[in-house]
């Protein structure tokens, strides 16, 4: 392991949830496109995993951080579950479909409870209706 990926790896530890730009931005001394190329071979020797938390850039955690990810549409907060959450819905495609869940990528989009239902007038600031 070289210093620059062992730096990679400790600003995705640290950071838990983060993009290739944080990341980056924590590790000035490591350029930029060194950066994307080590989360690309961390995560095929297992040590990191990538998820969807919106349109953006893709966001990075340990592998061993296994957890489902709850994005709030209005305000955008990202709440982890707990990987089990799934665990219905993981067998129920695997017996009627054959289609095995990849829960590393796993979200599910919503409303938080600060931000009220679906169609309520909160507003993306996160305000109350």
């Amino acid at each position: 392991m070289t210093p620059q990926r062992e730096l990679v790896l400790g600003v995705v530890r640290s950071l838990g949830h983060a993009t290739p730009e944080q990341i980056a931005d924590a590790v000035p001394e490591v350029d930029p496109a060194t950066v994307y190329r080590t989360l690309e071979l961390l995560e095929d020797i297992g040590l990191v995993r990538h998820t969807h938390l919106g349109h953006g850039a893709p966001s990075y955690r340990p592998a061993e951080d296994d957890h489902v990810h709850v994005v709030c549409h209005a305000c955008g907060r990202v709440l982890d579950a707990p990987a089990d959450l799934v665990d219905g819905l993981e067998q129920r495609l695997l017996g009627e479909q054959g289609f095995r869940l990849d829960r590393a990528h796993f979200t599910v989009f919503g409303r938080c409870g600060t931000c009220g239902p679906a169609g309520g007038t909160a507003q993306a600031s996160g305000g109350t209706p």
